[in-house]
Formats: C-alpha cells, sequence, structure tokens
C-alpha cells in the first residue's frame, strides 16, 4: 500500500509540475502538487508508526505546526519580498535534508551498538555493520549532508543580499584565493564520503562533512552579486531537490526520490535558462563577481539625462498608436503593477496597442515580473518574451521603462569593456520614444551606469514607480 501511495503521490507531483508551465492551470497544479505531498507524508509517517493512533496524532500536530507557519508566511509576505521568501524556501529544504540523513544514520548507529551490547548476537558484528551501513547508503547520506548544508547557509546568504540585511553585503565579497578554498573544501567532502563507505560508518566523518558544507554555502554565495541574484536562487533551489533526493537514497523513499529528482532537474533547467539569457556561464557567474566595483567597465556617459513630467509623458503616449512596458525592479519595489494594469487599461480604451517586454532575469528571482502582473491579473497573451519583445520595439512609439536598468543598458550590444558585454538585453532605445520612470540616476543592481538615459530619444521621469503611473493614469483620463 505504501508503494501504492507513492506511486499516486509521483504521478499527482508530475502532473501538477505540467500544470503549472500554464498561466490558466499554475494554481490548480500546485494545488495537486501539494495533495500529492500530503499524501506521501502522511503515508510515511503512518507506516514507520505502525498505523497505530498516535501516528495519526502526530501527522495531524506536524500538518498543523507546518501549515500554519507556511501560512502566516504566505499571507504575510509582500510580493516585492518573495525572493527572500523563495530563497528561504531553499533553505529549509536543504537543512531538511541535512538534518533526515544525519538522524537517519544516528539511528542506525544506535541500532548497532544496542545490538553489540547483546550477548547472544546469532548474527556477527562486522556481517550486522555491513547490513546497516551500506557503502551506497554512507555515500547518499554524505552527499545529502554536503549538498542541503551547502543549500541551506548559502540560501541564508541570499535572502540576507536580497533582504539588505546590514550584515550581508549586497556586493560580491571576493578574496585571492577564494575559489582555491572551495573546491579544496569540496574536495575533502568527497574524501570523506569516501572514507564513510569504506570504512561502513564514521559519525565524525559525517560531522565534518556537514560543518565544510555550511562554510561552503556562504563562501559560494557571498562572492555573487546582486545583480545574478535569479540564477542563483533557480540554481539552490535545484540543490534542494538534489538534497533531497540524495536523503531519498539514504532512506530507501521512493516518493523523496522522485519528488527531488524533479525539483532538482527542473532547477537546473532553469538555471541553465537564465544563465542563456544572461549570455554567461554558470562558472562566470558563481566566480565572476558581477555587482563588483567596476573600474573603467562602462562606456563614458555623453550629454545629459532630459527630465520629463507626467503631463508631458501623457501627451506623447495619447499620440502614440503602440506602447510597449517594460517593468523591472522599480516596479516590484513601489507595488506598481496595479497601477501599471490600470495605465494600460486606460491606453487600451484609448484604441493604443499595449505590451509587457518582459526580460527572462528582470527582477529578483527566475520569472519575478510574470509573478508581480499576474497578481495584477495582466492577461498573459500580452506578456512577450525577449525576442518578441525587440521585434515590437523597432516599430514601437514608446517604450515605458519602470526600472530594468540593467537588461535595457545599450553596453551590452555595443561596449566590450562592460561586464553586461555579451548579455542580450530588450532594445528599448530602438523605440521612437522611451520614459524611464526611476527615482534617481542611481545604477542598478550590477552597480553599472545606463547610457540609455543620456540618448536623446530618453525622457527620465523621476519619483516613485506607483505614484508616477498613477498621475500618467489621471493624467490620460483628463485628456
Amino acid at each position: 500500500m505504501l508503494t501504492l501511495v507513492y506511486l499516486v503521490s509521483a504521478v499527482l507531483f508530475i502532473l501538477g509540475l505540467k500544470m503549472m508551465a500554464k498561466v490558466p492551470t499554475a494554481k490548480r497544479g500546485n494545488r495537486v502538487s501539494a495533495l500529492g505531498m500530503l499524501l506521501a507524508t502522511a503515508a510515511t509517517f503512518f507506516t514507520l508508526s505502525g498505523g497505530t493512533a498516535i501516528s495519526l496524532i502526530w501527522v495531524i500536530v506536524a500538518l498543523l505546526i507546518g501549515g500554519f507557519i507556511g501560512l502566516r508566511m504566505a499571507t504575510k509576505v509582500e510580493m516585492t519580498g518573495m525572493p527572500q521568501m523563495v530563497a528561504l524556501l531553499n533553505g529549509f529544504g536543504g537543512v531538511a535534508s541535512l538534518l533526515v540523513a544525519t538522524a537517519d544514520y544516528a539511528r542506525l548507529n544506535r541500532a548497532f551498538a544496542v545490538a553489540a551490547s547483546e550477548p547472544a548476537l546469532i548474527t556477527p558484528l562486522d556481517e550486522l555493520a555491513a547490513s546497516l551501513f551500506p557503502p551506497t547508503d554512507m555515500i547518499t547520506t554524505a552527499l545529502a549532508a554536503l549538498i542541503g548544508g551547502v543549500t541551506f547557509t548559502g540560501s541564508l546568504i541570499a535572502f540576507g543580499k536580497l533582504q539588505g540585511v546590514s550584515w550581508v553585503p549586497d556586493q560580491p565579497v571576493q578574496f585571492p584565493g577564494q575559489k582555491v578554498l572551495i573546491a579544496a573544501g569540496l574536495a575533502v567532502c568527497l574524501v570523506l564520503a569516501i572514507v564513510m563507505a569504506a570504512m561502513g560508518g564514521g559519525g565524525w566523518a559525517l560531522i565534518l562533512i556537514a560543518l565544510i558544507a555550511l562554510a561552503l554555502g556562504v563562501l559560494l554565495v557571498v562572492g555573487i552579486g546582486g545583480a545574478d541574484m535569479p540564477v542563483v536562487i533557480a540554481l539552490l533551489n535545484s540543490y534542494s531537490g538534489l538534497a533531497a533526493a540524495m536523503a531519498g537514497f539514504t532512506l530507501n523513499n521512493y516518493a523523496l526520490i522522485i519528488t527531488g529528482s524533479l525539483v532538482g532537474a527542473s532547477g537546473l533547467i532553469l538555471t541553465s535558462i537564465m544563465c542563456k539569457a544572461m549570455n554567461r556561464s554558470l562558472a562566470n557567474v558563481l566566480f565572476g563577481g558581477m555587482g563588483a566595483a567596476v573600474a573603467g567597465g562602462g562606456s563614458a556617459i555623453d550629454g545629459e539625462a532630459r527630465e520629463s513630467s507626467a503631463e508631458d509623458a501623457a501627451i506623447v503616449l495619447e499620440a502614440a498608436d503602440e506602447i510597449l512596458i517594460v517593468p523591472g525592479y522599480g516596479m516590484a519595489v513601489a507595488q506598481a503593477q496595479h497601477a501599471v494594469k490600470e495605465l494600460a487599461h486606460e491606453l487600451t480604451d484609448k484604441g493604443k496597442r499595449v505590451y509587457y517586454a518582459i526580460h527572462p532575469v528582470a527582477g529578483r528571482m527566475p520569472g519575478h515580473m510574470n509573478v508581480l502582473l499576474a497578481e495584477a491579473g495582466v492577461e498573459y497573451d500580452v506578456l512577450l518574451d525577449l525576442e518578441p519583445s525587440n521585434n515590437h520595439l523597432e516599430t514601437a512609439d514608446v517604450a515605458l521603462v519602470i526600472g530594468a536598468n540593467d537588461v535595457t543598458n545599450p553596453d551590452a550590444r555595443s561596449n566590450e569593456s562592460s561586464p553586461l558585454y555579451g548579455m542580450p538585453i530588450l532594445n528599448v532605445d530602438s523605440a521612437r520614444t522611451v520614459f524611464v520612470i526611476k527615482r534617481s540616476l542611481n545604477p542598478g543592481f550590477a552597480g553599472i551606469q545606463n547610457p540609455l538615459y543620456f540618448q536623446d530619444n530618453t525622457r527620465m521621469i523621476f519619483g516613485d514607480a506607483k505614484k508616477v503611473v498613477t498621475e500618467l493614469a489621471n493624467e490620460l483620463e483628463a485628456i
């Protein structure tokens, strides 16, 4: 029956993941996957405790505690804090795998100690140890501790960078020998895993692996700049899945293996998509230090930024036929997505063609802009990916940029000295007129100035994005 329940859970996981690929069925897919996890968790608790009444009490208590914490977090978090929440959830998954692996090892070690104390033991101790601590289980236990530890502390550092915690610098922290230290730590962990497999145990080795893994998580993520956080979050998500899969092998739990494999694979695919969108390798993201202080890394700024008002921008929008809205983190931090939808509604009512140009790495996590706009009820068919957006921008009358500093920087196309060079961007400068809504001319999360703001066809509207967009909608309504 347990195997059958796990099979049903696995089918629900796969169906849920498939449904999440489409906006109309995404919420339903989330619920289907959650139901699969509920079934797998309840069946596991019930079976391990022998199907007694006390097992059901533990299941109910655990579900109430976890459900209350999850519901509290989900309802209280602002949409601007969603990347931080995703980072925390990745960390929770990693530390759960670490704790499960070490707890299972402690359970087996305790069972061996009890058996060894029995004077009338029929099975020889060496055979008993071999059955309790097979080499494959020791390897997977070590890997679960390694990947889980890296995921936990790495996610905490990512959370700190995104949240702006004072003791976690948002700029990348790199020092001489950092890569060598990371490689050495990883090599030591792998050697210790082999030692555990050869010895048929070794609690001291497992503790060392866990401690080194926690340190590696800090070293890996602290050297990554804030501009690369979408890739980091996708990668940490993959790590949490791989750690869960390793824990599943340790426990011989099919549901955990399948779940972890799905999360690990989808996270790696998403990481690959993010790297491709930035035209960078994963190694460059992890060790390139994007966002560090750049000396001579940007183009010389010619001209001056021209400031415009909401009233002037509304007149230009009134005369335009096709408008592309380019959302970025500025929209997220101002929680302006509902105001943006109202502005788009006002424009379409006047017969304008309005689209949203979405860059894959805009914001602080994968799909950040899509999540915000979906929350505001924006129809999916007006959200354009990178290539269709650039096709429309060639003929667009107006590009309205809300934040989105790095993904609209023309240096990525032409300035080989720029750290952004080679990254596919939204070619907003191709539009006839560009309005950029920003609080100031300060550079974005990558720390690189954007020459777009100083071009002849660009007008800056300084201020809070929500306030400016609302003013634009009001001005349009009054025309």
